[in-house]
């Protein structure tokens, strides 16, 4: 099986659930989106947070889909940057115990980076982000060894604070042979470097992850005239569509695939983490696109049936007995 490398912020995820949406109100938050704060808006969050019950996760769009592969059993590596502090260690050893490469680089004078995540009655979740440490990755950090062995390069649109970054690593991953993959996020953060993704679609990627907001903000389209028009772009185009599914296109070929039942949406977080890697799950099992987006479906619907972005193992041995049962 091809090996699997993830580039991205990486982030502690403390949850709460919410009981209504005025805390996002107050807070200067738009619902559904990740905003980026500083420290004055995180000690507030964190006082309200205070009096709440939370659950803490792994976190990052790239940490958690390659969280996602590892315990799907693909193999995997980590690239980021963590604080020297209790945050950084609970990352560090969460992907270690999973079996995942970790290239992990540690900042001494910045606290790991922490997304505040609030989850709506209607499980929609909103970030609220302070990168800390995890801003701090630089570009001549990053080296070629690092890349070396992988397939496929998945980087997170979150990264795009950091033009040089992303840059600078697709030209590494591109000169050690890899497949670049781009998941776009979140609408705001496309919308707002709207040129920058452009030119990486246009220039390096090969496989693109978007939901409709993110597709709409980046073409100006919807559905499946936003799928054309990336598809146009790169190798492998995927617009998720939430309830209505997922339409995937590939040259000539267009794949349209329901999302999986769900009794009830607790939670969204993660959920277009867990879906792109069940489809470059199947990729690197070397299954058919169909297939792949099936995968991709049945991941991310058990993901947003509990709180945060991480399943228990049980639910992963039932993921995997559904998929030997379809081989």
């Amino acid at each position: 099986m091809d090996k699997i490398l993830g580039l991205g912020n990486a982030l502690v995820d403390v949850l709460v659930t919410l009981e209504d949406d005025n805390v996002l109100k107050e807070m200067g938050l738009t619902k559904g989106a990740m905003t980026l704060i500083d420290e004055d808006k995180l000690l507030k969050i964190n006082d309200f947070f205070s009096k709440k019950e939370t659950h803490l996760a792994t976190g990052g769009s790239a940490g958690n889909a390659i969280n996602a592969l590892a315990s799907l059993g693909a193999a995997t590596g980590l690239i980021g940057k963590i604080g020297n502090d209790r945050y950084g260690d609970f990352f560090r050893e969460k992907f270690q115990k999973r079996g995942t490469e970790t290239f992990l680089l540690t900042s001494d004078t910045l606290p790991s980076g922490v997304a505040s995540t609030f989850i709506s009655a209607d499980g929609e979740r909103t970030f609220a982000t302070h990168l800390g440490a995890a801003a701090a990755l630089k570009a001549e950090e990053l080296t070629l060894d690092m890349f070396r062995g992988y397939a496929y390069l998945f980087v997170e649109g979150y990264l795009v604070q950091d033009h040089d970054v992303i840059l600078h690593a697709i030209e590494l991953a591109k000169e050690a042979g890899l497949q670049v993959c781009l998941d776009m996020a979140s609408f705001n953060i496309v919308a707002g470097d709207q040129d920058f993704f452009l030119l990486l679609v246009n220039k390096y990627v090969d496989i693109v992850f978007a939901n409709e907001e993110e597709a709409k903000a980046f073409t100006g389209k919807e559905g499946k005239e936003a799928l054309d028009v990336i598809a146009g772009m790169c190798s492998i185009a995927v617009v998720k569509m939430g309830a209505r599914g997922s339409l995937v296109r590939k040259g000539t070929e267009t794949i349209v695939v329901d999302a999986c039942k769900v009794d009830r949406v607790v939670d969204t977080t993660g959920a277009g983490d867990y879906f792109a890697a069940g489809f470059l799950y199947g990729l690197t099992s070397g299954y058919a696109l169909e297939r792949c987006a099936r995968i991709a479906s049945l991941v991310s619907g058990e993901v947003i049936q509990v709180i945060g972005a991480e399943l228990p193992e049980e639910k992963w041995d039932v993921i995997k007995g559904k998929l030997e049962l379809n081989n």
